[in-house]
């Protein structure tokens, strides 16, 4: 079983998404929005991913076009969340859409600015760049306390439900289930701070019962709250499904998603 390598997508993504000069970062990013996620929040929606979800709703941005969107620097983003959250009424804040911790100092200082506001932030990531490199869930680790909270997305519960799902080497699934181990080990509070999502399209209840039993090896409380993900059939979901052939078993129609999804 054959895929391509993460870590390899992420090094050629960042040279087209993230620049730097003369000390100040700016990342590219495709919109900004105020949505019912997390019982409220305001979301920046970042171009660029290193991973290939036949299922990704963001996918024209994320692995379809990288030209789209336009360039800011963590100052400018966080002051339109800031202003969101303000029209809102929402104190979360969330970068999403693409994979975040791709341009990484960029993302930490998103990350700085929106807690020294008092807004709660939320990175939700595929964890392959923070399960490779330990340094990264250390220097997020140094926010616990402080208003952070890590969603790692697991794709699949298994290595052949990973491949099946991303395209990508079934090795990396076992990289995902290490940036769980990274973070906790860095001081992030299992359940609290960092917790695990799993796409369950392919394999429901059966399969969160396996992934339950792995999360929990990692750390008992990792298991006490597994955020469950099923493919969302959008119309534009639906139609990358047909180009890349995937064929889940289980989905939720747009307009049927429980509100404790919500």
């Amino acid at each position: 079983m054959v895929g391509y390598n993460p870590l390899k997508v992420a090094k050629s993504v960042e040279s087209r998404v993230y620049l730097e000069s003369g000390g100040v970062s700016r990342r590219k990013y495709f919109r900004f929005r105020i949505d019912r996620w997390y019982g409220g929040i305001v979301t920046g929606d970042v171009v660029g991913c290193n991973m290939r979800c036949k299922f990704c709703w963001a996918w024209y941005f994320t692995w379809g076009d990288t030209g789209k969107g336009r360039f800011y620097t963590a100052d400018e983003v966080v002051g339109i969340l800031g202003n969101l959250s303000e029209r809102s009424g929402y104190r979360r804040a969330r970068l999403s859409g693409g994979e975040p911790t791709i341009g990484f100092k960029h993302m930490l200082e998103v990350l700085s600015l929106t807690v020294s506001r008092g807004l709660h932030f939320v990175l939700e990531t595929n964890g392959i760049l923070i399960g490779h490199n330990k340094d990264m869930a250390e220097e997020l680790g140094e926010f616990s306390g402080r208003g952070i909270e890590v969603r790692v997305s697991v794709k699949g519960t298994s290595p052949e439900e990973f491949h099946e799902l991303t395209g990508a080497d079934p090795r990396f699934w076992f990289v995902q289930l290490d940036s769980l181990r990274n973070l906790v080990e860095a001081g992030l509070e299992p359940a609290r701070e960092v917790y695990p999502a799993v796409m369950l399209s392919l394999s429901g209840e059966e399969g969160l019962r396996r992934f339950s039993s792995i999360v929990r090896g990692i750390h008992r409380e990792l298991s006490e709250l597994i955020d469950e993900e099923y493919i969302i059939l959008y119309r534009h979901v639906k139609e990358l499904m047909k180009r890349t052939g995937l064929r889940p078993r289980y989905v939720i129609l747009p307009d049927k998603i429980p509100d404790e999804l919500i």
